[in-house]
């Protein structure tokens, strides 16, 4: 049995439906929200679990020897320590790009603190660290659809942002292949890409003109810090490009190697999900 934490999720959600479509092993999801399960692939089995209240974590763990573990809700610690209790014999963490790139960071330090109790737990491990999803750009939706336009810092700084679809391919790997046990893998697209081009990739996807529109540090800060708070709103300008660090540019090959299949580009997942920007 595998259990995909984070089932509902971006990466989750593509892991759950890949595993279940490739029929390797039986398949469970964990969910804060029941009612969210109904986007379950048929067959693949929901459980509800809450991080933070590990006593719900006993069911959801019942005869499982392989976790895909999406960290980030608190809890993490106990996660691990109940996982093992349960038998669970191998882990595969969701990580950061950005804990190699910028460890002085808060959630740097937090991710690699996990990523460390993972590695002394005495479970098996694979840990991805993917740069940023290219499904970032949904924050645009908007403002494409109100202003034809995307507001954005740093527009001309290419990142190798990556496909979520590609980050469930690897880890569907990892789950079910034991040579991917003990590596720790960065994850990106097949080239950089910046805001600007982004913005042309959605317009051509679109069929019509869209601009791009450089906006300053300070405001962009302003901006996100509503909804993130000014520390975690700092240390996301940070690694769109406020600070650059060696490695955060660098395009790894890891997808192809792994899926054996070529990383899929920006422009495709443009494609994709063209309907959320019109």
């Amino acid at each position: 049995m595998i259990l995909v934490t984070g089932a509902t999720g971006t990466v989750g959600s593509l892991l759950l439906e890949a595993l279940h479509r490739s029929g390797t092993s039986p398949v469970r999801g964990l969910t804060r929200d029941p009612q969210r399960a109904a986007a379950f692939p048929a067959g693949a089995e929901a459980v509800e679990g809450d991080f933070a209240r590990p006593e719900t974590l006993k069911r959801a763990l019942d005869g499982v020897r392989s976790l895909f573990l999406v960290p980030g809700f608190g809890g993490e610690a106990d996660v691990l320590a109940a996982a093992r209790s349960a038998g669970v014999e191998h882990v595969v963490l969701l990580g950061s790009l950005g804990s190699g790139t910028h460890p002085h960071l808060v959630t740097a330090r937090e991710r690699l603190a996990v990523e460390q109790a993972l590695k002394d737990s005495g479970m098996a491990w694979t840990v991805l660290r993917p740069t940023q999803f290219d499904s970032n750009a949904l924050w645009w939706a908007a403002s494409i659809r109100q202003h034809g336009a995307v507001f954005a810092p740093f527009p001309d700084t290419g990142l190798p942002a990556v496909h979520p679809a590609d980050i469930a391919a690897v880890a569907h790997a990892a789950l079910t292949d034991p040579a991917h046990r003990g590596r720790t893998y960065p994850l990106t697209g097949p080239e950089t890409v910046s805001p600007r081009q982004q913005t042309a990739a959605i317009a051509e996807a679109l069929g019509r003109e869209l601009s791009c529109v450089e906006v300053a540090r300070a405001a962009a800060h302003q901006q996100y810090a509503v909804g993130l708070g000014d520390e975690v709103a700092k240390e996301v300008l940070d690694l769109m490009g406020g600070d650059p660090r060696p490695g955060m540019f660098e395009v790894h090959d890891t997808v192809q190697r792994v899926t054996g299949l070529p990383a899929r580009t920006f422009a495709q997942w443009a494609r994709e999900n063209v309907a959320a920007f019109r």
